[in-house]
């Protein structure tokens, strides 16, 4: 795993969303562990209409590599051949990457190598925990052992009462973590 020194100050309007297993992984080969049409429909709510900040891999992860329709897409990459492109808006760096956002509602969306960069700007992080355990190759920091990350909402029933469970009959919740202060 990795250290979650924070390196940035969290910006009120960055926000990390995710989905991992128990152990924090969230992809294997470039895809996604867990199918989850719950988690993708609450992904959906949450983005539109909002900025997505992700990196190349998450893009090129997508359908044709087109960009998530209805939602400001901000690629953060050096790719010259991204640069080119119209439907999408490029950052070479984090910095700019941030500039770019200004104060819209941001939601940082993948991968790994982007969560760790930007998680420290930060200043919310809603995870949906899938209560399994699959191969990974890359994993998102473990907010719970993070001093400077507290749970503040866990959302373990949908609206009739009923468990959040997966059509594979995996169980799941909808964590909101937020970056407190550090001394």
């Amino acid at each position: 795993m990795f250290n979650v020194t924070p390196k940035g100050t969290p910006q009120p309007n960055v926000y990390a969303l995710v989905a991992v297993c128990e152990d924090w992984g969230i992809g294997f080969h470039g895809g996604l562990l867990v199918r989850n049409s719950a988690d993708m429909r609450h992904f959906k709510e949450l983005t539109w209409d909002h900025t997505v900040l992700m990196g190349r891999k998450t893009l090129e992860s997508f359908p044709g590599s087109r960009p998530l329709p209805h939602r400001r897409n901000i690629v953060l990459t050096q790719s010259q051949e991204l640069a080119e492109r119209s439907d999408i808006e490029v950052a070479p760096t984090l910095e700019e990457a941030l500039a770019l956002a200004g104060t819209d509602l941001t939601w940082v969306i993948g991968g790994g190598a982007t969560y760790r960069a930007l998680l420290p700007y930060c200043s919310k992080a809603i995870v949906t925990i899938n209560h399994c355990v699959r191969p990974a190759d890359t994993f998102f920091p473990n907010l719970d052992d993070a001093p400077q990350w507290c749970a503040r909402q866990r959302i373990t029933t949908d609206e009739h009462g009923d468990t959040l469970t997966t059509s594979e009959g995996v169980v799941f919740e909808y964590v909101t973590y937020e970056q407190t202060a550090m001394d």
